[in-house]
């Protein structure tokens, strides 16, 4: 739903939408609530990603997460100027004395409370 959001909804396709019968459930009223609940899930997958997008937090973590690529080594990786050989002998001559964390832990935690 995110996506859908970032990308304006739907300029061709759709949703693949399933709603099977499961466990003891057999008639067609279940299959009827089968597809209600699915169709309410997605309602509120929607509605969760557009509070994920106007609260901004997730792609306030994700601008974090791939800041390094704003750099002058990230943008020269970008643009095909670098190659492994070129990367190895940076790496060589850089050792990483730190990596950065993704903070997953955050960013569930973070779409637990917007979801709850």
């Amino acid at each position: 739903m995110l996506m859908i959001l970032k990308y304006g909804g739907f300029s061709t396709g759709g949703l693949n939408f399933d709603a099977k019968l499961r466990r003891e459930s057999t008639s067609p009223e279940d299959l009827f609530y089968a597809h209600i609940g699915s169709m309410d899930a997605f309602a509120k997958g929607l509605k969760v990603a557009a509070a994920i997008r106007a609260d901004g937090g997730l792609q306030d973590a994700l601008n974090l997460r791939y800041e390094s690529w704003n750099s002058d080594l990230g943008k020269s990786i970008e643009s095909g100027q670098q190659d492994f050989e070129s990367l190895s002998s940076y790496a060589a001559a850089n050792p990483c004395e730190t990596v950065a964390s993704g903070r997953q832990e955050y960013i569930e935690n973070y779409i637990n409370r917007i979801i709850c």
